[in-house]
């Protein structure tokens, strides 16, 4: 007897390719797929090609390792930002994040990961020695560790201030402490411990 398809192969593949992607569990990605399906038969062949563009238009920018279809991309080519303090982000997303804020116009590293010895991830496997690469060339004057408050991103920015302190540069952390409009006694004791560590002078 013939097996019975209740889900269409063609559908069940896009179902497992996104799946596949971090965050995405099954219904979900029978979700997006459903959707894909219903939409006209051009849209779904234009987000087919844009997926088949993403590896042979974007590489990273050899200064910042910023995901780009130029090298170097637009924030290191840019002449108006301050190319003396460099920004160094974990992900692609975090420099996306720091952008939005309109507040930062210097330049950025991204590590793309942390330090994580579980899951086999050293200091080999993020981008530390193009960093450090970077401030050979005698034109940084700062480096602001912008990492994450997770045991993995204290990690990395400890290991980046021991690697980073034989240089003659300023090193700043990104200030953690008490988010805007949060109640201060809803605030967890770790949050509330680094928003002490992180005070500056009243004005």
């Amino acid at each position: 007897m013939a097996e019975i398809h209740v889900i269409p192969p063609a559908l069940e593949r896009l179902v497992r390719s996104f799946s596949s992607l971090p965050g995405i569990g099954a219904k979900t990605a029978t979700r997006l797929a459903l959707t894909i399906l219903r939409k006209p038969a051009g849209d779904a062949r234009e987000m087919a090609a844009a997926l088949a563009e993403l590896h042979s238009s974007i590489r990273l920018c050899s200064r910042c390792m910023a995901f780009s279809e130029t090298d170097p991309c637009t924030v290191c080519g840019d002449p108006r930002r301050d190319g003396s303090i460099i920004c160094v982000v974990e992900q692609p997303a975090d420099l996306m994040a720091i952008e939005k804020t309109d507040h930062y116009r210097g330049h950025y590293h991204i590590l793309h990961g942390v330090l994580s010895p579980v899951d086999g991830i050293g200091p080999e496997e993020i981008k530390v020695k193009e960093l450090v690469a970077r401030l050979n060339s005698g034109d940084i004057q700062e480096v602001l560790i912008a990492t994450s408050s997770t045991v993995p991103g204290e990690a990395t920015a400890s290991f980046l201030i021991d690697t980073l302190n034989r240089f003659n540069i300023k090193l700043s952390r990104l200030a953690c402490g008490i988010p805007m409009g949060m109640d201060i006694k809803y605030a967890d004791q770790h949050t509330l411990a680094r928003a002490i560590e992180s005070r500056s002078e009243a004005l």
